[in-house]
């Protein structure tokens, strides 16, 4: 469905271009947003290599354990209907260590792992359980302490101080995945207050 969204996007856009004329704008911003694009990943590159190298070490060195020992007893609190111990529960504090750093790309794998790993739990069903949404709504407002990306992408466009988001980033990162896990557990009560409890 997205694909066909973003083709419907193209096509509109260029017709529009054509109608109106501006057929060589397009075309220059094209190959202008794709000579930045390639500059931009690049500039990324020596940023989330060395994060990405930081996280390895604290995994070997432990660390990402005892952080994913820390959260486990919220997450089995936030997801009762995933086990302990079961795969899942495993991939969902990997997803929530990776975004706690800003790191979205690594973030990402693990997050649809734990989805696959919770639909195989509601028996394959094509409808989302709690713990799904419940993840979905935590993994978009994805609480985050370093903002990785961020700080990449202020540091390729030459910001004088690329940190100095940090302190908002881990307020507003915050706030949101408060609102999203409220938000999640009232429309959750208010559905099965709806059936009676069941």
């Amino acid at each position: 469905m997205i694909n066909l969204i973003w083709v419907f996007l193209f096509l509109i856009g260029f017709v529009f271009a054509g109608i109106n004329g501006t057929m060589e704008e397009v075309n220059q911003a094209i190959f202008e947003g794709g000579k930045e694009a390639v500059a931009v990943s690049i500039g990324f590159i020596s940023v989330l290599v060395f994060w990405l190298g930081m996280m390895k070490i604290g995994e070997k060195a432990g660390l990402l354990l005892k952080l994913s020992r820390l959260l486990r007893p919220l997450a089995t609190r936030l997801f009762p209907e995933v086990p302990a111990n079961h795969p899942a529960m495993g991939y969902i504090l990997s997803n929530m260590v990776s975004n706690f750093f800003g790191l979205g790309n690594a973030a990402t794998p693990m997050g649809i792992k734990a989805m696959e790993e919770m639909k195989k739990l509601n028996g394959g069903k094509s409808s989302a359980s709690r713990s799904m949404v419940t993840f979905l709504a935590i993994n978009t407002s994805s609480l985050t302490i370093i903002p990785t990306t961020v700080i990449a992408i202020r540091m390729q466009y030459d910001s004088a101080s690329p940190t100095e988001i940090v302190g908002t980033t881990i307020a507003a990162t915050f706030f949101s995945t408060v609102a999203a896990i409220v938000i999640d557990r009232y429309f959750y009560y208010r559905r099965t207050k709806g059936r009676g409890g069941l």
